[in-house]
């Protein structure tokens, strides 16, 4: 098992603040509860500059109030920044740089386990606040620093891998919009209902699928609501390459609720939901994906606005959703179009996997190393 030491051995106060004012509001941050520094969410306004604290590079900061739910971050390659007078503040002192690598120290105290028993030790207190003093009392195992600098490579590859197709995502959705305004203005318009026809399969055997519904974000998601007695056979079956669509309250939430199911696995959708699908002989003129991403676009989610009736539901209903018009470019122009998103889609579900694997390996490394010899 790894050495355990006394956290406070290795770490030193630092209390600077802003009182020669020589930075500015624009510099105020806070640390919020994904271990990340974050714009204040309280108006600086008016505020007196000259008690907050500087921090610079290799500086960790939590917010003792909150760090039991995760409020500590780690100033790293991100320049200079103001926090709240009522953060700690602290960096590695001299034997602790020599021991410690702080990024391990970082995924250390960002972990589960630490906020736990940071809970546990304010246990009792009427306000709870975790101070520089008790943290400094905490002990933590030490392992060697080759095993540290493997984890924290580990961390950094997963955090690069997630950062660089984060980074590709809004010139990608851009390219893509463009590319489907550009298509409206080169290309003829049809109306929807003469390309798609209503394809609903009753789950009339009452096969056991999961229930979903959509929301505004046009996403799949399990059913909010409870499942428990219902009657399977009345639900109709959501399958790869269908479409479904729910015109209820698009004028209230200014969306139209509709989504294309990629899944292979069917699922059961409401009865209330229409469920349609390209029309066999428009097949080769259109496809599902080029269709659906016409409707992912504020536009789209406007013009339904546009079109729902005045009712105090203000529904958008299902032939008023037929007539409107979407612009129809080749088939060729459409697979290009298409290819871009997956691209996107494809960065998207990278950086997420990522992001996931940084919130259950490391800690899990993290884990190892501090039982291992």
């Amino acid at each position: 098992m790894a050495p355990r030491v006394r956290l406070g051995d290795f770490i030193e106060r630092c209390t600077a603040n802003n009182s020669n004012l020589k930075y500015g509001k624009e510099l105020i941050e806070g640390v919020n509860s994904d271990g990340g520094f974050c714009p204040p969410k309280a108006n600086t306004e008016d505020i007196n500059m000259k008690p907050y604290k500087i921090v610079k590079g290799g500086y960790f900061v939590y917010n003792p109030s909150r760090l039991n739910i995760g409020s500590f971050a780690y100033r790293n390659n991100q320049g200079v920044c103001l926090v709240s007078h009522l953060y700690v503040v602290f960096r590695l002192n001299t034997e602790g740089l020599r021991k410690i690598n702080p990024l391990f120290l970082y995924l250390y105290c960002t972990r589960n386990e630490f906020f736990r028993e940071v809970t546990y030790r304010n246990y009792g207190s009427q306000r709870p606040e975790f101070n520089f003093c008790d943290i400094s009392e905490m002990i933590i195992p030490l392992p060697s620093i080759e095993v540290q600098r493997e984890i924290v490579s580990v961390y950094e590859g997963l955090r690069q891998t997630a950062e660089q197709n984060e980074a590709m995502l809004e010139p990608l959705a851009k390219a893509c919009h463009a590319y489907i305004v550009d298509c409206k203005e080169k290309y003829p318009s049809v109306r929807l209902g003469d390309y798609i026809t209503i394809d609903e399969k009753v789950n009339r055997e009452g096969k056991t699928y999961p229930f979903i519904g959509i929301n505004i974000n046009k996403e799949f998601m399990p059913t909010s609501a409870s499942t428990k007695g219902l009657d399977k056979k009345k639900y109709k079956v959501m399958e790869k390459g269908k479409f479904v669509f729910s015109g209820m309250q698009t004028g209230r939430d200014v969306a139209i609720r509709i989504g294309l199911y990629y899944e292979e696995t069917p699922a059961l959708i409401s009865p209330a939901y229409t469920t349609f699908s390209i029309s066999e002989n428009k097949k080769k003129e259109i496809l599902p994906e080029f269709l659906n991403m016409q409707f992912a676009r504020k536009e789209a989610d406007r013009l339904g606005w546009f079109y729902s009736d005045s009712s105090v539901r203000s529904n958008l209903d299902w032939e008023r959703f037929c007539d409107m018009q979407i612009p129809l470019p080749p088939i060729e122009v459409q697979e290009a179009i298409v290819a871009l998103h997956r691209c996107a889609e494809e960065a998207k579900a990278i950086a997420t996997e990522a992001r996931e694997l940084m919130k259950t390996i490391c800690p899990a490394l993290v884990q190892k190393a501090a039982h291992s010899l």
